[in-house]
């Protein structure tokens, strides 16, 4: 088995400027919703990007608890050159960072940089403990040289959505016990915990208020971009080859953080990651696979917000596990959890940890419906989604088909009969089932209840309210999985009934989706202009799903448009270019982003459902599907490194947008991977 590395090597006179290191991005989580995130370069450009964002309890959420760290390494008593970031301790000289690293790269996920400045070469590297708000930032010499470095930390704690505009605390307190340093900033957020390993380091108190940080990827998306910092002073570090030097940092009890040495801290993680590897399919053991093995890891997480799913979940001796949709902004989501779940974990070899998600999500069923999403620092998720609850069994069937648990059916069919009932008799939302042909009606005024959610203000983008093409294949196959249980159940009675109301809408399906003209399916029927012909990927859902919808004789047809129409090397545009509402670049402000969002964007999660289809038409065609995979090799050096970005422009060169590493854009395409090379 080799583990994975990705390198990229990096001379200054072979680049133009530091864009590259700018525009490249790292994260590393901690199995919480907490991450560390930050640029190549080691500039913040981002309001998400700091070395630790804590995962804490309800109310507050994912914070920004230490923003940045500014390195500078001393070749000579009067002499500085930096490493990232800003040194104020009087040091003359200043040089960016990109003309000193030498690489940057992943070991196992986790980055690590080398620079080298004259003669002198230094290793750092970055963990995060597993579960735990805590991480290690480690400085190793890589030369035989000993030198001074400086290390300032900077803070602004702040709830992490909020803007890089917000003010500094009234007073930071800093407090020093020995070789123990904490900052703090009144009672309501945690205080900031540091410490330093190894030998000859010290520090130089001195306070300073880093004024109009200029955060520019928050300037090109029209929010607030300047904002201040504020420093304690800065450590002096010496380094050697002998004396690696070692930065804690955490919201953590020192008892939890004196527990674990830096060495051992690296050492476990590494063990950690191991294990994932190991654990998974053989085929994902090695390559682009075994990278995207470690970046399913990033999204399933212990909800550290919501303590009672927790206790609950542990009184009935069972865990709570849910999926961060996407890295920064996104906690986790009912729809994307129940698409990625396999992806992430059944091709991972973690079907018990599904079982725990699914259990999680069961909890909150209510009126029928699971939560599209959980609020930012909220125990109680929102409902406004007419298809989280139909991947749900989607998800439920997937976890089936791939573990051995012979409890979960038993204990959530009750819970699956009551929401199709919910459905057939109508719940919120507008969502019901139009009793004159059996389909699935949605919508009400002011919301956005499929996937195609953007909103702005009172503006819902794509309302799509009627009768959605895929929230009714998804209805019929919520329909022939629920039959299959209760037969398996011997039901067989309950099963006519769904088998007879599941024919119904085959039939009413057919021939009311099919758009002859355009020899593709309607993507809105019976909507509030009536039927709408957009040519839109979510067609392709009543080909790929376990029970398709679609008359197999249309099969093609319908595949040949989206590959014709809507296929790009990485994902599916989300409306066909001949459309006048067509958007070609998802860039600008807010309102200009959300208006591209489906409007042509690509999304890199629509691969799966494409070639699902695919091999429902042509199931001995892998070579087809391996084509169609090879796009996202190179991109897992863009964007995020080692990841796969939410979505796309939608022409070339398919520049990466949105979240900077999605779940069910690793989940996809990783699930597609497996089902082409095992």
């Amino acid at each position: 088995m080799t583990f994975p590395e990705r390198k990229m090597s990096w001379r200054a006179s072979e680049a133009a400027g530091p864009e590259p290191l700018l525009n490249r991005e790292w994260l590393v989580t901690n199995g919480l919703g907490g991450y560390a995130a930050g640029t190549m370069a080691g500039v913040i450009t981002r309001a998400f990007h700091g070395y630790l964002i804590a995962a804490l309890p309800s109310p507050l959420g994912r914070v920004m608890m230490l923003n940045d760290l500014v390195e500078a390494l001393h070749l000579s008593a009067d002499t500085a050159v930096q490493l990232g970031g800003e040194e104020r301790a009087g040091i003359p000289l200043r040089l960016h960072s990109s003309d000193f690293v030498e690489e940057f790269r992943l070991e196992m996920g986790l980055p690590v940089w080398s620079y080298h400045v004259e003669d002198v070469r230094i290793e750092k590297k970055l963990t995060m403990i597993h579960r735990q708000n805590t991480v290690h930032v480690t400085y190793r010499m890589l030369s035989d040289h000993k030198r001074w470095l400086t290390l300032r930390p900077s803070v602004n704690f702040r709830l992490q959505e909020a803007p890089v505009s917000t003010p500094l605390a009234a007073s930071y307190i800093l407090t020093v016990n020995g070789e123990t340093f904490e900052i703090s900033a009144g009672d309501s957020l945690p205080s900031l915990r540091l410490a330093i390993h190894g030998k000859g380091t010290s520090l130089t108190i001195d306070r300073a208020k880093i004024q109009e940080v200029i955060y520019r990827i928050e300037e090109s998306r029209g929010y607030a971009a300047r904002g201040d910092l504020w420093s304690p002073g800065y450590f002096s570090i010496e380094l050697s080859a002998e004396n690696p030097v070692t930065l804690v940092a955490s919201t953590e009890s020192w008892d939890t953080i004196n527990a674990l040495a830096p060495e051992y801290a690296a050492i476990a993680e590494q063990s950690r990651r191991r294990r994932l590897i190991a654990r998974s399919q053989a085929c994902t053991h090695e390559g682009l696979a075994a990278e995207l093995v470690l970046a399913a890891d990033q999204f399933v997480v212990v909800p550290a917000g919501r303590v009672d799913d927790t206790l609950r979940a542990h009184a009935s001796g069972d865990e709570v596990r849910t999926v961060i949709a996407g890295y920064h902004w996104f906690t986790d989501w009912g729809r994307d959890t129940m698409i990625s779940l396999e992806g992430l974990t059944l091709a991972t070899g973690r079907q018990i940890e599904a079982g725990y998600i699914l259990r999680t999500f069961a909890h909150y069923i209510h009126d029928g419906l699971i939560p599209n999403m959980f609020p930012e620092g909220k125990n109680q998720g929102l409902y406004h989604t007419a298809d989280a609850t139909l991947w749900f069994f989607h998800a439920i069937e997937r976890y089936l088909e791939s573990s051995d648990d012979e409890t979960l059916l038993p204990e959530l069919l009750p819970q699956l009969q009551a929401i199709v009932a919910a459905h057939i008799r109508g719940t919120d939302f507008g969502i019901g089932v139009d009793a004159s042909d059996g389909l699935l009606k949605q919508g009400q005024e002011g919301y956005q209840l499929t996937w195609m959610d953007a909103k702005v203000g009172d503006w819902v983008v794509t309302p799509r309210r009627g009768k959605a093409v895929e929230i009714n294949a998804l209805w019929y196959n919520a329909l022939r999985l629920l039959e299959g249980w209760l037969r398996q159940s011997n039901l067989n009675e309950q099963a006519d009934e769904i088998a007879t109301r599941a024919q119904q809408v085959r039939e009413s399906f057919n021939r009311r989706f099919w758009y002859e003209q355009g020899g593709f399916l309607y993507d809105v029927v019976d909507g509030e202009s009536g039927d709408d012909p957009s040519c839109r990927p979510n067609q392709i859902f009543a080909i790929s799903l376990k029970h398709p919808v679609l008359n197999e004789d249309r099969w093609k047809a319908v595949i040949d448009v989206v590959r014709r129409e809507l296929l790009t090397p990485l994902g599916l545009r989300s409306l066909s270019r001949d459309n006048p509402n067509y958007h070609a670049k998802y860039d600008g402000d807010l309102r200009s982003r959300d208006a591209a969002y489906h409007q042509g964007t690509v999304w890199a999660w629509l691969i799966g459902p494409y070639i699902d289809a695919w091999l429902k038409e042509y199931p001995d065609d892998r070579n087809t599907v391996r084509k169609l995979l090879q796009g996202f090799t190179d991109h897992l050096n863009e964007g995020c490194i080692g990841s796969i970005s939410e979505i796309f422009d939608a022409e070339p060169p398919y520049t990466q947008r949105g979240c900077v590493a999605q779940a069910w854009s690793v989940a996809e395409v990783l699930r597609c991977w497996v089902k082409a090379n095992c």
